[in-house]
């Protein structure tokens, strides 16, 4: 099933929790998200405690 953004492109340069959260929104509204992240240490949510199986329970 198509969503509404089927066909766009987004271009995610954020960090923490606001912006990669509205990109899973546009995500599940059909958009083709495109994350970019550090590549030495990736999005500080990966790392952040509390910790579940050696990643962090936010992410």
């Amino acid at each position: 099933m198509a969503g509404p953004l089927t066909g766009m492109k987004i271009l995610d340069l954020s960090r923490l929790l606001p912006g990669p959260y509205c990109s899973l929104i546009l995500g599940d509204l059909g958009a083709d998200v495109l994350k970019i992240e550090d590549p030495k240490r990736g999005d500080y949510m990966r790392w952040w405690e509390p910790r579940m199986h050696k990643q962090s329970a936010f992410f």
